[in-house]
C-alpha cells in the first residue's frame, strides 16, 4: 500500500513578515475552510514570522486528525528548525492546535485558541441549540424564507452560517479574498474522525500532555459555548487562560467591535511568551 505524500505534495502555504522574527503557525478552521484565516495571518505579520498551511484537500484516502498533525508536524520541522513556533488556531485549527502539542509537547511554543471547537456532547449539543434557535428566529421575521424549514438541520447550518456565527463585521468583511471553495468532503472526514477520538478518551485526556502555556479567547455571541468549553478543557489543560470579547462572535478578527482588542491582546501575549 503506498502512503501518502507529505505536506509539501498536498499543501498550499502563505508566509508573512520578516525572516528574523519569532515563528507562528495560524491554522485555518472548517475542516475545509482553506485560506480562512489569512486576516489572523496578516494581523500578525508585523510582529512574527507567520506561516499559514492550507491544510490537506480531500482525496481517495480519508482524512484523520493524525494526518493532519503528521501533515502539521512535517511543516514545523522543515519551515521552523529548531525553533518551536506559537500556533494560533481559528475554530477547528484550534482543535487541530491542541492535537498537534499533545502528541509533540517538546515542538510546540505557545498555543493561542480562536473559537475553540468542542470537546464533549455537552457543549456540542448547546451549539446545535444555539444555531437552531438563532435560524429560526430569523426566519420567522422573514418568512419569505419560510420554505427554509423544510430543510435539514446541516442545510440550514450551511446556509445561515454567517448570520449565526458573527456578530457584526467590520465594514470591509466583505471584500477579504477567502480563497477555495469549501472542502465538504475534508471538513466530514476529518471531524467525523476527531468525533472518534473524542469517543474513544483521545481528546481532551491526551492534553495533559501539553507543556505549552495556552491563551483561549471567545467572543460572548459565539454559538460556540465558550465557557462550556473551557471547562472541559481545564481538567486537562490547568494552565489554560480564558478571555471572552463583549459584542463578539466566532471571528473576532474580522469583527467590527472585537477586531483591535483580540490583535492587541494576542500580539502582546505571544510577545512575552515567544
Amino acid at each position: 500500500m503506498s502512503s501518502m505524500p507529505g505536506w509539501q505534495e498536498n499543501m498550499r502555504i502563505r508566509v508573512y513578515g520578516k525572516k528574523e522574527l519569532s515563528p507562528v503557525v495560524v491554522l485555518h478552521g472548517g475542516p475545509g475552510a482553506a485560506g480562512e484565516s489569512a486576516c489572523i495571518a496578516r494581523g500578525l505579520s508585523e510582529h512574527f514570522r507567520v506561516f499559514e498551511p492550507w491544510q490537506r484537500i480531500s482525496g481517495d484516502k480519508p482524512l484523520s486528525v493524525a494526518i493532519h498533525v503528521s501533515d502539521l508536524h512535517e511543516l514545523i520541522s522543515s519551515r521552523c528548525a529548531n525553533q518551536k513556533p506559537a500556533l494560533v488556531g481559528e475554530s477547528w485549527g484550534a482543535m487541530l492546535a491542541l492535537a498537534y502539542s499533545a502528541a509533540y509537547p517538546e515542538n510546540a511554543g505557545p498555543i493561542v485558541l480562536v473559537g475553540c471547537g468542542t470537546f464533549d456532547e455537552a457543549s456540542r449539543a448547546e451549539l446545535v441549540k444555539i444555531r437552531k434557535n438563532r435560524i429560526l428566529a430569523y426566519i420567522e421575521k422573514h418568512l419569505e424564507y419560510k420554505s427554509d424549514l423544510n430543510l435539514s438541520f446541516d442545510e440550514l447550518n450551511m446556509k445561515y452560517h454567517e448570520m449565526t456565527d458573527v456578530y457584526e463585521s467590520i465594514d470591509n468583511a466583505a471584500h477579504i479574498p477567502v480563497s477555495e471553495p469549501f472542502d465538504i468532503k475534508a471538513h466530514t472526514e476529518t471531524f467525523n474522525d476527531m468525533l472518534r477520538c473524542q469517543k474513544e478518551s483521545i481528546y481532551p485526556q491526551s492534553f495533559t500532555a501539553i507543556k505549552s502555556s495556552v491563551l483561549m479567547v471567545h467572543g460572548e455571541y459565539d454559538p460556540h459555548p465558550g465557557k462550556m468549553i473551557r471547562d472541559s478543557l481545564k481538567k486537562y489543560i490547568p494552565q489554560l487562560e480564558y478571555y471572552e470579547f463583549g459584542k463578539c462572535g466566532h471571528k473576532p478578527a474580522i469583527e467590527k467591535f472585537a477586531k483591535d482588542d483580540f490583535f492587541k491582546l494576542i500580539c502582546n501575549w505571544l510577545k512575552k511568551r515567544c
